[in-house]
């Protein structure tokens, strides 16, 4: 049986005046110095000098890193894992009793009201993020619990019946958006393609004809993101469907004077301060407040928006719960739907006035506790952006069959790809990504040379390569060398020209407010007047020509992470898995990735990693969920 690692006595990841259970489990890897630093540092503060106590007060330091809220007592030990690449009988590890240690922990001084550590039943959590938590909670179930005034149900209805059609919607998105006109706060999820920010534009139509009814202003709305590029795209996708919907020109007018920015840029966040401009004693100005790509908001920044929000305010929440969660600590969304994901769930009173709105049955079950969060929150299903075998392999690896999953691959269809290589051996066992990675190079570097902008910008989007890493053999600054390497000895000059030649496809890697670039935006170099050299950029349907010596933060962008590509799409992504072992390999990761392409999907990497990556979903410690949908 494999046991400990031998480390270097030297090794800065050792804390060597730590004995007992917190030196065994740093020299494990499962803690990391500063994790064990810090609860010396308490224990020494509060005279605690018990083991067990000490040992969750550094499990729970470690939790926020690796996107936990808090650790569960009576599951860590067969969640746990390592940060080195040993391997490590986590199990033979000196785990305390998990019936005992709670008992334990609340005779601490370190546990407690106005104490570091907060403890729930066998949730541990540090203080802020105890805070953080049951404030969340509580105010989104205040405002799901506070009606909304100001609705003329026969305006809505139609309304509802001009914007999608008096026929019922097996789609869901005209309940969806009756929702989000009737309640303080709703969810409008779904994984790509499914219509989300379709049925936003849509609302916003909606709330207009609300206060124009009522002879009110029209509603002060605030369209965001957690990024920059997802802002931008949430603005471009609502003038897009707005240039579509039959609306008065004035309306459609407001619609275009509609801007999306950042959370932090909404929130009004300063490097000079330490909380936001915006807050419970300053809340927004704004009467709505359009959130997309929710999935990527971490609990501490959900915190500050929500308290942010006018109580008589809405707050609309966009994105899919699937996909990869964020950064930091905390899956609000996932926790937010909760098992909504599998259907509607309303109460009674929710589901009657629903129904008389939208003129259609709501098929709904009623929600545990009678608790009224599931009354806005609706799932989209039908995927209207692509199909075939792509939705299908979606589908399966949602689902979590990694049978299923793999029946779709052996299948070889055109759409679906399956190279059952180790990415890792060689460049040239994928002879098939390379093929598609020089062909969609060669039309941009063409167009790029004939000063085409347009055309560079579209076969930009036509291929990428996704990678689970950013780094190593399996990661994106590899096979973006791979792919360099594979265009030099295939396409005539290419690279010629030096750093910036003409053809090099860009990725914006800090926001520019002043150019209208952000943090994950794409464009790519052309030939400009005089034959020299310019950037290229798409924004709301415009071509932007940027002079080369103005961009500070790009890099190039032939393979990008997974993690990149989240609110993208490409018409055909090459997927390449990194080994069964990746602490990186998830569903939601796979999920994501196979989800990125329209046309499309190349997925290299063996079985074991294909199935490893479908049977093991992201599980973040959280107490959210228990708390909105009342599951304790």
């Amino acid at each position: 049986m494999t046991m400990l690692p031998v480390f270097d006595p030297y090794d800065v990841a050792l804390v060597h005046r730590a004995g007992g259970v917190l030196r065994t489990f740093n020299e494990a890897g499962v803690l990391r110095a500063a994790d064990v630093h810090v609860a010396l540092r308490l224990g020494a503060l509060t005279g605690t000098d018990d083991d067990t106590v000490l040992l969750a007060a550094a499990l729970a330091v470690r939790c926020p890193r690796l996107g936990h809220v808090c650790v569960d007592l009576t599951t860590v030990r067969a969640t746990a894992s390592t940060e080195t690449e040993d391997q490590v009988d986590l199990d033979a590890l000196p785990w305390p009793d998990a019936e005992e240690w709670p008992h334990r922990l609340r005779a601490s001084p370190l546990v407690g009201e106005d104490c570091p550590l907060r403890l729930e039943g066998t949730r541990l959590y540090l203080d802020r993020y105890w805070s953080a938590e049951c404030q969340v909670a509580a105010d989104l179930l205040a405002r799901a619990q506070r009606p909304v005034g100001g609705v003329d149900p026969i305006v809505l209805r139609r309304g509802l019946d001009a914007l999608f059609g008096a026929d019922e919607d097996p789609d869901l998105q005209r309940l969806a958006a009756a929702s989000a006109v009737l309640r303080g706060v709703s969810v409008i999820a779904g994984g790509p393609g499914t219509g989300k920010t379709t049925t936003v534009a849509r609302v916003l139509v909606l709330l207009e004809e609300q206060a124009s009814a009522a002879g009110r202003r029209p509603p002060l709305i605030a369209l965001a993101a957690p990024t920059g590029k997802a802002a931008a795209r949430l603005d471009e996708a609502v003038k897009e469907e707005g240039a579509r919907l039959p609306i008065p020109p004035d309306q459609r007018a407001r619609l275009f004077e509609l801007r999306g920015q950042t959370l932090h840029r909404l929130l009004g966040w300063s490097p000079n301060h330490t909380r936001f401009r915006h807050h419970r004693l300053n809340r927004l100005a704004h009467d709505v407040v359009i959130v997309d790509e929710t999935s990527m908001v971490s609990l501490s920044l959900m915190a500050s928006l929500v308290e942010a929000v006018r109580p008589d305010g809405r707050l609309i929440l966009v994105g899919d719960p699937e996909q990869l969660a964020s950064v930091e600590a905390g899956a609000v969304l996932g926790d937010l739907v909760g098992p909504a994901t599998q259907g509607l769930l309303m109460r009674g009173s929710a589901q009657r006035t629903l129904a008389e709105v939208t003129g259609q049955k709501v098929q709904a079950s009623e929600p545990p506790g009678e608790t009224p969060i599931g009354d806005g929150i609706v799932v989209l299903r039908r995927v209207h952006r692509f199909g075939g075998a792509i939705a299908l392999l979606a589908e399966a690896i949602r689902q979590g069959d990694a049978d299923a999953t793999m029946r779709l691959l052996e299948e070889d269809r055109a759409d679906v790809r399956w190279l059952p290589v180790a990415i890792a051996a060689t460049p040239d066992s994928l002879g098939e990504v390379r093929t598609a990675a020089v062909t969609a190079a060669r039309r941009v570097v063409e167009a790029g040379r004939a000063g085409e902008a347009r055309e560079a910008l579209t076969a930009l989007s036509s291929f990428r390569v996704l990678c689970a890493h950013r780094r190593g053999p399996e990661g994106a600054t590899t096979w973006m060398a791979n792919v360099e390497g594979w265009l030099k000895s295939e396409i005539d000059g290419f690279g010629a020209e030096g750093k910036w030649y003409v053809g090099r496809p860009l990725l914006v890697t800090a926001n520019d407010y002043s150019l209208r670039l952000y943090n994950g935006d794409t464009g790519v170099v052309v030939s400009g007047p005089e034959l020299r050299p310019i950037a290229a950029f798409e924004r709301d349907g415009e071509i932007l020509e940027i002079s080369l010596s103005r961009l500070a933060a790009v890099d190039t962008v032939y393979a990008m992470t997974i993690h990149k590509a989240q609110g993208s799409q490409f018409d055909t992504v090459a997927v390449l898995l990194p080994g069964p072992g990746s602490r990186a390999l998830t569903r939601e990761l796979l999920y994501t990735a196979v989800s990125r392409g329209q046309k499309q999907v190349i997925l290299a990497g063996t079985e074991a990693a294909i199935r490893a990556a479908v049977s093991r979903p992201i599980s973040r410690s959280s107490g959210l969920r228990q708390r909105l949908w009342d599951l304790e």
